[in-house]
C-alpha cells in the first residue's frame, strides 16, 4: 500500500503545494495523482500519511541530480517550524541546537525517505544523510531537502549559524545562485552527504525554550517509535545497530539484539533485498570516510576503530570499496 512507501511528511507536502517552490502546473499534476489514488490534501494531513516519492518522479519525469538539487533547495527554503507533525512541538520548544539535532533520532516517525547516522567527535558533530527512495535522483532530492531544511530551522531558532554546513555527494548544478540561501554553506562533490555542526554551535541556545513541553513531546515520540518497531523494516534497524563500532558487530550479535537466530535475520534481510554483509560493508565505508575527514585522527586509529588488526588490511579493504587508498582519499577530501 502506498502509505508504507518512502515519502514526504503530509503537512510538509501540503505546504509545499501552496508555496513558490513548486509551480502551478506541477501542483495540478500532484492533485490529479492524489485524486486518482483516492486521497487529497486534507486526507493526507488527517491520516498523517506520507506523499510517496514516486509521485515526484511522475510529475518530474526528467528529474536528474541537477534538477533534484535545485528543487530540494527551493523546498527547503519553505521549511517552517510547524511543518513536521509530532516533531513540531519539541522543535519549537528545544533549548539548544543539540536538542534540535536529537530530533533526527525520531525521523522515522514522520518519514522513511531519509536515514540519518551520527558521528560525534570532541570538536564537532557529523550527521550522515542517506536516501531511501531506491533511486539516486530521488535520493538527491530528499537528502538535499532534509539537510537544508534542518539547517534553515536551526537558523530560525538561533539566528546566524553560518558555521553549520551541508556537504552533498552530488555535483554542483550548472545553474545555481551562490548569492541566495544557503550560499556557500552547501558544499558539493563530497564523498558522502552529511551535515557538519561545530560543537560550539550545538551549545547555542534557542529562542523559545520550554523544557517541560520538550520533555513531554520527546516521550511521545519515543513511544511512537517503539510502536513502529514491531512493523518497521529490519534493514533500517540493522543499520541503526551498526552505527556504533560496526567493525565489532557480527550477524549473530545483531540477531541477538532482536532475539532471533542469525538464519532468521538472513531471511528477513533477503526478503527486503539486502544482506548483513552488504549493510556491514556500507556502514564500515561510511564511518571510514567520515573519520578520515577528521585530520586529527590517524589512519591507524581509524583502522583500529573499525576493527581491523592493522593498517594494511584496512587500506586494502578501503581501496576495494573506493578505488583509492585512505591517504589519497584524505588528500582529496579535506574536512572544512
Amino acid at each position: 500500500m502506498w502509505r508504507d512507501e518512502p515519502g514526504v511528511p503530509s503537512l510538509v507536502f501540503v505546504q509545499l503545494l501552496s508555496s513558490s517552490a513548486i509551480d502551478q502546473n506541477a501542483v495540478e499534476e500532484f492533485r490529479a495523482i492524489m485524486a486518482r489514488e483516492g486521497t487529497g490534501e486534507l486526507t493526507l494531513i488527517q491520516t498523517q500519511a506520507q506523499a510517496p516519492l514516486r509521485w515526484f518522479r511522475e510529475v518530474y519525469p526528467e528529474l536528474d541530480a541537477e534538477q533534484a538539487t535545485r528543487l530540494g533547495i527551493a523546498c527547503a527554503e519553505q521549511a517552517q517550524l510547524t511543518s513536521f507533525g509530532p516533531m513540531s512541538v519539541p522543535l519549537v520548544s528545544a533549548g539548544t541546537v543539540a536538542e534540535v539535532v536529537q530530533l533526527l533520532t525520531y525521523l522515522p516517525v514522520i518519514t522513511k525517505a531519509v536515514i540519518t547516522q551520527f558521528d560525534r567527535q570532541p570538536e564537532d558533530l557529523t550527521i550522515r544523510l542517506s536516501g531511501n527512495a531506491g533511486e539516486p535522483d530521488l535520493d538527491c532530492l530528499v537528502v538535499t531537502y532534509c539537510g537544508l531544511a534542518l539547517m534553515r530551522l536551526i537558523d530560525l531558532l538561533v539566528g546566524d549559524t553560518s558555521e553549520v554546513t551541508m556537504h552533498s555527494r552530488w555535483p554542483e548544478p550548472s545553474v545555481l545562485s551562490r548569492e541566495a540561501w544557503p550560499g556557500r554553506r552547501l558544499v558539493f562533490d563530497a564523498p558522502l552527504s552529511y551535515l557538519h555542526i561545530p560543537a560550539r554551535t550545538l551549545h547555542t541556545a534557542c529562542r523559545f525554550p520550554d523544557p517541560l513541553a520538550y520533555e513531554v513531546a520527546i516521550t511521545d515520540l519515543q513511544q511512537a517509535l517503539e510502536r513502529r518497531a514491531g512493523t518497521q523494516d529490519f534493514t533500517r534497524r540493522v543499520r541503526e545497530l551498526l552505527e556504533d563500532r560496526p567493525g565489532l558487530k557480527t550477524i549473530q550479535s545483531i540477531a541477538d539484539e532482536f532475539s532471533i537466530s542469525s538464519s532468521t535475520l538472513k531471511r528477513r534481510l533477503a526478503a527486503e533485498g539486502t544482506s548483513f554483509r552488504e549493510l556491514l560493508q556500507k556502514s564500515l565505508l561510511d564511518r571510514a570516510q567520515i573519520r578520515l575527514l577528521d585530520r586529527s585522527t590517524s589512519v591507524s586509529e581509524v583502522a583500529a576503530e573499525l576493527g581491523y588488526s592493522d593498517v594494511t588490511n584496512f587500506s586494502h579493504a578501503f581501496k576495494a570499496w573506493t578505488g583509492n587508498s585512505p591517504s589519497h582519499f584524505r588528500r582529496a577530501h579535506q574536512h572544512p
